[in-house]
């Protein structure tokens, strides 16, 4: 198993140049396979789930090109269009290659999501959406399959903003027959991504950033180039890295706009902050003050992927902070690795009490998803001595380069092999 080895009490300093944007590039990568033509992305991050959605679209059919940051997908000969279990089992996001498959072949067949160890994820509002538009699901041997003589346009109000499933109708509408109107949809600015991408291409889609989101069938898309945005959540992860360890960042390429709840925290906590014309500049010397309460929410609430981040911040506030954790049941799995580096958290249910204390000593621990591996960084840089974060594999399915940007802003870290 490899891990990160981190000695901690280093002040963050610097700049870097964020990464493309994870949870905008998947979707685009799904959406590629409605036009049997060609796609380019520029900016796609070098991370695991990218890697594996490439290796999906591959098997599916296409023909994948890729060149650092550039990625050119040809899915002209794309027809088989279902997801081996063993491919669905490394990436619990295949879910929003059901739209696409739909609209571009009429049928799909891949493993169910299921749950991950942060909580359940219910596609009960993907399958209700996607079935008033016409399609047809059941259970086979364990595989979700779906099938559709011809999608249709109609109203579809979803239950909760679900991120997944604006995604899937918004898909599955592009070539769906009529008017598709979405409410109650998500709003998050990778859902805004993926609308402008799919214009780009051809689709008639306008409502982007509201709770309804209106699409009009089209018959075909064309080939088309597009930039990913930048990675509000790998900026946000920064971010708290600099306020937690006391020091002063600037983040190339970021987008403020896409992050005001984050920001009116990091200010709550004392951190001074600017926009300026070489990037977004953090100063965290003065972020000790504790927070109340902070509830996650959907956009344009404070989001749940950057919950942990933030509770590994506060342990070393000067007070007492509470978070509700209101999207998963399951995300305070790290509480229990960071009372073992000398914090005190302690979490009943879905809230968490952050006692803050003066400093966090090194210690072995071990990440067990994506953001909160990441949090244990975090922790690792703040703390005293030596810190080794075991599970480095599920940091890299959302960081593209964790230890080398924060090698660049001074923190002592590197990633090593675990000896057998």
């Amino acid at each position: 198993m490899e891990y990160f080895e981190i000695t901690g009490g280093t002040p963050l300093h610097g700049s870097i140049t964020l990464q493309g944007s994870k949870n905008a590039a998947l979707p685009l990568m799904a959406a590629s396979i409605l036009h049997p033509g060609r796609t380019t992305l520029h900016h796609v991050p070098a991370i695991r789930d990218v890697d594996v959605m490439i290796e999906i679209l591959e098997n599916i059919g296409c023909t994948v090109q890729k060149d650092k940051g550039t990625l050119i997908i040809d899915a002209a000969k794309a027809e088989h269009f279902e997801i081996a279990a063993s491919l669905g089992e490394r990436m619990r996001s295949t879910i929003i290659l059901l739209g696409s498959m739909l609209g571009r072949a009429g049928r799909a067949k891949m493993p169910f999501p299921g749950g991950c160890i942060i909580g359940m994820r219910p596609i009960d509002i993907h399958i209700t959406s996607l079935g008033k538009m016409g399609a047809v699901f059941e259970e086979t041997d364990g595989m979700l399959c779906a099938e559709t003589d011809g999608l249709c346009g109609t109203r579809i109000h979803l239950r909760f903003p679900s991120v997944g499933a604006t995604e899937n109708v918004i898909l599955a509408a592009v070539y769906a027959r009529g008017r598709t109107r979405i409410e109650n949809c998500a709003k998050e600015p990778e859902i805004a991504e993926l609308c402008r991408f799919l214009r780009e291409k051809g689709a008639k889609i306008e409502g982007e950033g509201t709770s309804c989101i209106l699409v009009e069938g089209v018959s075909h898309l064309r080939d088309s180039t597009y930039t990913l945005m930048p990675d509000r959540i790998v900026a946000g992860t920064y971010l708290f890295a600099a306020a937690a360890t006391r020091g002063e960042i600037c983040l190339e390429g970021m987008r403020p706009s896409d992050m005001e709840s984050v920001l009116d925290v990091l200010g709550r906590m004392g951190a001074v902050y600017e926009n300026r014309e070489d990037g977004f500049y953090l100063d965290g010397r003065k972020a000790i003050n504790p927070l109340p309460v902070v509830c996650t929410e959907t956009y344009p609430g404070f989001p749940t992927d950057l919950q942990s981040q933030l509770l590994a911040t506060l342990c070393v506030a000067r007070g007492r902070s509470v978070i509700r954790e209101c999207i998963f049941e399951e995300r305070f799995r790290i509480a229990p690795w960071l009372n073992r580096m000398g914090a005190d958290v302690t979490t009943d249910g879905r809230e968490a009490v952050i006692e803050g204390k003066a400093h966090l000593s090194g210690q072995m621990v071990k990440a067990q998803e994506l953001r909160g591996g990441a949090a244990l960084v975090i922790a690792a840089l703040m703390a005293q001595g030596i810190t080794r974060v075991y599970g480095s594999a599920f940091i890299e399915r959302g960081y593209e380069d964790l230890a080398g940007d924060l090698r660049k802003l001074g923190a002592v870290i590197s990633k090593k092999k675990a000896e057998r």
